[in-house]
């Protein structure tokens, strides 16, 4: 029910991912007389999609801690609950972020070790693609918390991207080792002596994201937010600029047409779309955040790597890479 279009957009987009995945089936929660409707006009879903009513919603201006209170009977809470329940594998949303990270490391629990969950994003590089976190769920992180954040972007990365052994690196004002905050030479240094099935290189900056540097970027939830908005804004910006020129006179429309193909191709690489749907990394279960300004397209996006997620295994991954880190840090494992 959440996102800023409401429940339209995600049963327009439920009709592009039953075709894209005829085995998977969806618990669509939220209030059914909104809901019957919008299933009727697309009477194909029928048979993969169960209705569960769940009278309320959360506001994208309501706080955390008042949903936790006052949000047993919404949506969202409804949706966590079915993954908490084993009746689903994964849940997604467009709704309220702190809500739903909230709500999830209540009803799911945070895995063993891990001191914080992070928000893992997947974007198109020169390279292919990178997997950036943290992109918005902590502030501020200190250097066990980057160090956790590396661990699971790394079995991420393995798990969904197929990468045997990815390369990491942390987000960082320079490359050199004398630059950045104490939290995040520290971690550089645990990294570094790490028995982790990754090659560490260091400490990388912000244009290594687009360059595809490396395969996971790890940084906290500030800097990588700021980093995420501003590469969307930059890719609107550009598609903006070209749209402009091409329009500006009559050969400007002349080469648009005949370099078309090549346009719509860059188009769909700059698309926010195609990548929408951050992962929250580091729960007992998965959940998969969509952007609250999508559209059907993007919102299919973020069902696509829910299923992908529920496939992947990376939990077992992140619990079994963290497990190996700590038997090789006997210190850190005594306290």
């Amino acid at each position: 029910m959440g996102g800023d279009s409401g429940p339209g957009v995600v049963v327009a987009a439920l009709a592009r991912s039953v075709l894209r995945h005829p085995a998977a089936r969806f618990l669509l929660h939220g209030d059914e007389a909104t809901l019957k409707p919008l299933l009727a006009k697309r009477p194909k879903l029928g048979p993969k999609v169960e209705i569960r009513h769940a009278p309320e919603q959360v506001r994208m201006e309501d706080k955390p801690s008042t949903v936790l209170r006052r949000g047993r009977n919404t949506s969202m809470w409804h949706a966590i609950a079915s993954v908490k329940a084993g009746e689903a594998e994964v849940a997604v949303s467009a709704g309220n972020t702190g809500a739903l990270m909230a709500m999830s490391m209540f009803q799911l629990g945070v895995l063993d070790g891990i001191s914080r969950p992070a928000i893992a994003s997947i974007w198109p590089t020169k390279r292919g693609q990178s997997i950036v976190l943290d992109v918005g769920a902590n502030i501020s992180s200190d250097s066990d918390q980057l160090v956790d954040f590396a661990v699971m972007g790394e079995a991420f990365a393995r798990a969904i991207l197929g990468l045997e052994r990815p390369s990491v690196g942390l987000l960082n004002v320079g490359s050199e080792d004398v630059k950045g905050h104490d939290a995040v030479k520290a971690a550089a240094h645990i990294l570094r002596g790490a028995s982790l099935p990754i090659e560490f290189r260091g400490f990388v900056e912000g244009d290594d994201i687009a360059e595809g540097t490396v395969d996971v970027v790890v940084t906290d939830g500030f800097s990588g937010n700021i980093a995420l908005k501003t590469a969307e804004g930059t890719a609107k910006l550009v598609v903006t600029y070209l749209r402009g020129a091409l329009n500006r006179s009559l050969f400007g429309r002349l080469g648009g047409f005949i370099a078309a193909g090549a346009l719509k191709a860059l188009r769909r690489k700059l698309d926010p779309r195609a990548s929408n749907g951050g992962i929250f990394l580091g729960l007992n279960g998965i959940v998969v955040k969509s952007h609250g300004g999508t559209d059907a397209i993007g919102f299919a996006s973020a069902l696509d790597m829910a299923i992908d997620m529920a496939r992947s295994g990376v939990i077992r991954r992140i619990i079994a890479d963290r497990a190996n880190l700590i038997s090789a840090m006997p210190e850190a494992a005594a306290s």
